[in-house]
């Protein structure tokens, strides 16, 4: 699809357009010059008079005799910034467009303008300043153009996230960690996360993980002496169950001696996602550590569907080391299903929802599929046969109907680029079984440390909530050579962010 963008010759405002004409249209090509093959031409203008900013917008089809036009206005408040401006300018920019691209579509985006990944932080974000629901509520719809069913997914994670951690708004003073391991048993088709097959690559490992120990080491000092308190600790990779369990016991050994406080942090996770990394002795050693949270992640129940994106375990697999994991007393286990994997539709994907009523794990994560650019999968999508738009939808509206039938609440939801259907993900739990950790990464009310490879930093300034982002690299060679270097640069910035703290 080749979309012509007549009247707007500021590139600022491309990737706003881009952005939305990519809910519509799969890899379409929107462009603020003349192109050839134009599918459709839209007439856009800004003005603004007597106070109001308004957009127009005419949509023609080349090929048809058909023409299409929405306009939208807001009021212009004095003072305003020119970033403030500018924000106003794309609000209404991307309203007349989003609703002419609709109405020639057919397609009602549940969404509305919204492309971002976290929507429920601006109802936080309404919330904390003590706006009613209501009032909220209307706000969301009225700016957002987001429907009353999302608003409602919306207001009822943001109650439970409240419930769950009452003083979520006063956490600025503490961190999270995040843990990285790099290494997986094979590398999935959809994966764009650190994920290097483990065969042959033990050097490799023990150099990693000597890097590990040592970030784990400096960055619980710098806690001790700064009397910051953990929230929450996450092992994330890659698979953090690849390595041997008496790696995995040293490495939690090293989170006892180094980090403050360890026995009063609120919840500790490992992600045992790939059930073929799960062994009894590695469950000893978890249940040694007091990890009280895993996840082992079928993402689907049909055999096919796992040899198609590259997960060497089987169903079978899956459903024994979920019930060994319960009898050696795991009882918070959270589990993923993934929507619109390659040559699924709804058939399949009522097989999984029948298999997970069989184990009903403490809590479910409905991902739907992201054609991730780095992707094995977004590379060579002619091999990967998705549902239709339509199915995906359907398949979502079935997982929601089985959560609210099994009494599974949703308690946080994140977007991604390139999401089938323009969807999105969202994580149910039974009640109490909530995973604090994915609420501070979603809402982002407070910094996570990432330690290990391809491990992300999130440093939130406790006093005006503003983001810095840190990454460490994502392949084990280039953080074995630096990893003192990245280490040091952390604290730098934890530094300047905490000095200002009484």
């Amino acid at each position: 699809m080749n979309i012509q963008i007549n009247g707007i010759h500021e590139e600022k405002f491309h990737r706003p357009l881009q952005l939305i004409g990519n809910l519509f249209f799969e890899e379409p090509t929107v462009s603020l010059e003349p192109i050839e093959d134009t599918d459709l031409i839209i007439d856009i203008s800004i003005k603004e008079e007597e106070g109001s900013l308004m957009a127009q917008a005419s949509l023609k089809v080349t090929k048809e005799e058909k023409e299409l036009n929405a306009s939208y206005s807001k009021e212009v408040q004095s003072g305003l910034t020119e970033k403030e401006y500018f924000r106003l300018q794309k609000n209404v920019l991307s309203h007349a467009y989003l609703t002419v691209l609709q109405d020639y579509t057919g397609i009602i985006q549940k969404w509305g303008i919204l492309t971002g990944m976290r929507p429920t932080k601006l109802l936080h974000k309404s919330t904390q300043a003590g706006i009613p629901p209501e009032e909220a509520h209307k706000s969301l719809m009225e700016n957002y153009m987001i429907t009353p069913e999302k608003v409602e997914l919306m207001q009822s994670i943001v109650d439970t996230q409240l419930a769950v951690v009452p003083d979520l708004y006063d956490l600025g003073n503490e961190v999270s960690i995040y843990i990285g391991i790099p290494f997986c048993p094979t590398k999935c088709a959809y994966c764009t996360f650190p994920a290097f097959a483990m065969q042959g690559k033990q050097g490799r490992v023990d150099s990693f993980l000597a890097g590990l120990h040592y970030e784990m080491r400096e960055m619980g000092k710098w806690m001790k002496e700064n009397e910051i308190r953990i929230t929450t600790v996450y092992y994330g990779g890659g698979t953090p169950t690849s390595i041997s369990a008496e790696e995995m016991d040293a490495l939690y050994e090293e989170m006892y001696k180094s980090f403050p406080d360890v026995e009063n942090i609120r919840e500790i996770t490992v992600e045992a996602g790939r059930p073929d990394t799960i062994t009894p002795e590695k469950l000893e050693v978890l249940k040694k550590w007091n990890i009280d949270r895993i996840s082992i992640n079928p993402q689907s129940y049909t055999q096919e569907t796992l040899k198609a994106i590259g997960r060497h375990h089987t169903v079978e697999e899956t459903i024994e080391k979920f019930h060994l994991a319960r009898e050696m007393g795991m009882n918070n286990i959270n589990m993923d299903l993934i929507i619109g994997l390659p040559n699924e539709g709804v058939e399949e994907f009522q097989h999984s929802l029948d298999e997970t009523e069989k184990l009903m794990p403490e809590s479910l994560t409905v991902h739907t599929l992201s054609f991730k650019r780095a992707s094995e999968m977004t590379q060579n999508k002619e091999k990967y046969k998705v549902a239709p738009r339509e199915e995906v939808q359907e398949m979502m509206s079935m997982a929601e109907k089985w959560t609210r039938g099994h009494d599974y609440k949703p308690y946080y939801l994140y977007r991604q680029k390139n999401i089938l259907g323009n969807l999105e993900n969202v994580g149910y739990s039974l009640a109490n079984q909530e995973s604090i950790y994915n609420i501070m990464i979603m809402e982002e009310v407070q910094t996570i440390i990432g330690i290990g490879c391809g491990a992300a930093s999130k440093f939130v300034d406790p006093e005006t909530g503003k983001i810095t982002h840190f990454n460490n690299p994502k392949d084990p060679k280039s953080y074995n050579e630096g990893f003192q270097d990245y280490t040091q640069k952390k604290i730098n910035i934890l530094n300047d962010l905490f000095k200002k703290q009484p």
